[in-house]
């Protein structure tokens, strides 16, 4: 057992160096195993019973429509399996809640070493159901890594003695202590890291759960929760339903749900927490609600910026896994004293993005996720040029094998302009010009969201007033909005874009556990 005396310093997993031989003939062979696997089925989890369905959906690839990546059964349509899920979780409870936290702590460092020996397997997965580029996949891999690893380390700490002021004649003592049942119902867009890190911060702080994972990529959650079989996670600590809207909604809704913990739109994250805020008959709590809803982020260009780097930066940021990060660069807002010579550079360096399947290690932009997003990106691309704005890089897409989007880029963008303020969560890119720094600014906080955002500039004054003015959870100086790193960035924004809290941050535990004072009479 990893004890915390034995552990080393946290330390995020290193990025794989594709362009090393050994390495890509790793991912390759990864590749070509999982596509051996594709179209299996995968069964519901319940208690340690699998089960299969009658009524099944099958996930397809988005870069390949004909290719069938998994099957699953269709939870939708028993409408008993949410109450037989959370009442083994609310059993299982009973004796996990009593586990030592070390004990708890060291599946996580178990199923982490799994990943680790795993790692290209997992990513091939990704590459295949979510249509996530090599170098993206790695990442997300990665990352349910450094999360298992993070917060294993974190629940050692949390159940140290924790201090109090100390009172005549009494023993004082504070403790953290579990919620109980939870529902996890993660995205698609990370279908590994954040699934993983939900779950199983969930897990290690004691508490049990039922995730279900998007309809998108039940996949790879399915082969994590063969992870956790292989850990010998005990039974009934997590249950793993696949569906769709209904299983969520039966989810929420239940009166021995203790929380919530939710990763996607605004609309469902919303929808969620008005749910969850009803009491059900049976129900003796106030759910907990902890969402991440998305964001409209924005990159600011001053007039005094490395504009090599910037153009870099932002064409990462805004294309990277095709935008489908809710901490993508959909605006760029730029000093007009620079807007053409930026454009110019964003524009050439989005043109030569190459936009292909993602099996091939030269793809830097694959497919977004299904037809729904391809339909309504080209919508949202439309309604951009009606409003004024002008179409400079893309601006196309094609379904006939996939669904395709070139990496767009919009300039002419005003501010108030529906693709400057709705969440595309695609490879478009909107330009809008301020008259000045102040203004850039203010433009960038015009939205009902604040998650990411960054600033280019070499004026220490002005990144100074984006640190105190810039109304975002994570704001990044001379660099690219996305990329945060587990335990170095912790990750969630303001406003609409979620409820506070932190992932990969010191304090994310906490919205899984409640404290307990506790004094005795000497």
């Amino acid at each position: 057992m990893r004890t915390q005396l034995s552990l080393d310093e946290f330390r995020n997993e290193p990025f794989t160096d594709f362009s090393k031989p050994e390495n890509k003939e790793a991912m390759l062979s990864a590749l070509e195993t999982v596509q051996s696997e594709l179209g299996k089925e995968y069964p519901i989890l319940i208690d340690g019973e699998k089960i299969a369905l009658t009524s099944k959906f099958e996930s397809r690839s988005p870069s390949n429509k004909e290719q069938v990546v998994g099957v699953f059964s269709e939870g939708d349509t028993d409408t008993s399996l949410v109450n037989r899920a959370i009442e083994a979780a609310s059993e299982a409870f009973k004796t996990w809640k009593k586990v030592p936290a070390a004990e708890r702590a060291e599946y996580l460092f178990k199923a982490a070493d799994i990943l680790r020996r795993r790692k290209h397997e997992f990513s091939a997965w990704m590459v295949y159901e979510v249509s996530k580029t090599w170098a993206e996949a790695d990442g997300d891999t990665a990352e349910a890594i450094d999360f298992c690893e993070f917060y294993g380390r974190e629940m050692l700490r949390w159940a140290e003695e924790q201090p109090t002021t100390p009172v005549a004649g009494e023993k004082t003592s504070f403790g953290y202590i579990p919620l109980g049942v939870g529902a996890i119902i993660p995205p698609w867009n990370f279908p590994l890291a954040i699934m993983a890190g939900m779950t199983m911060a969930a897990v290690v702080t004691g508490n049990t759960v039922v995730l279900k994972p998007s309809s998108d990529s039940p996949t790879i959650a399915a082969k994590f929760i063969e992870v956790l079989e292989e850990i010998g996670l005990p039974k009934g600590v997590v249950n793993f339903i696949s569906g769709s809207v209904e299983t969520g909604e039966a989810m929420v809704k239940h009166p021995k749900t203790r929380f919530i913990s939710f990763t996607g739109s605004k609309g469902v994250g919303l929808h969620i927490n008005e749910e969850a805020a009803k009491p059900r008959e049976g129900q003796i709590w106030i759910k907990r609600v902890v969402a991440e809803m998305g964001g409209k982020d924005a990159i600011v260009v001053a007039d005094d910026a490395d504009l090599d780097s910037a153009a870099s930066g932002i064409v990462s940021a805004a294309f990277g896994f095709q935008g489908q990060k809710c901490s993508a660069c959909s605006r760029l807002i730029v000093d007009e004293k620079v807007h053409d010579e930026l454009i110019e550079k964003v524009a050439n360096l989005t043109k030569a993005l190459t936009v292909g399947g993602p099996e091939s290690d030269s793809t830097n932009v694959a497919a977004v996720i299904n037809k729904r997003s391809f339909d309504k990106t080209l919508g949202y691309i439309e309604k951009g040029v009606a409003e004024g704005g002008r179409i400079v890089a893309g601006g196309k897409g094609d379904d006939s094998t996939g669904f395709f989007i070139e990496p767009t880029v919009i300039t002419d963008v005003k501010p108030g302009a529906t693709i400057e303020q709705e969440e595309i969560f695609a490879p478009v890119l909107a330009v809008i010009k301020a008259k000045d720094y102040d203004d850039a600014l203010d433009i960038a906080n015009g939205t009902e969201f604040g998650l990411t955002g960054a600033v280019y500039s070499k004026s220490e004054e002005r990144l100074q007033q984006a640190r105190e003015e810039f109304h975002v959870g994570n704001l990044y100086l001379n660099r690219k909005c996305t990329g945060a790193l587990v335990g170095a960035h912790p990750f969630g924004g303001f406003n609409m874009s979620g409820t506070d809290s932190k992932a990969g941050g010191r304090e994310y535990l906490l919205m899984f556990m409640q404290g307990k004072s506790i004094a005795t009479k000497s």
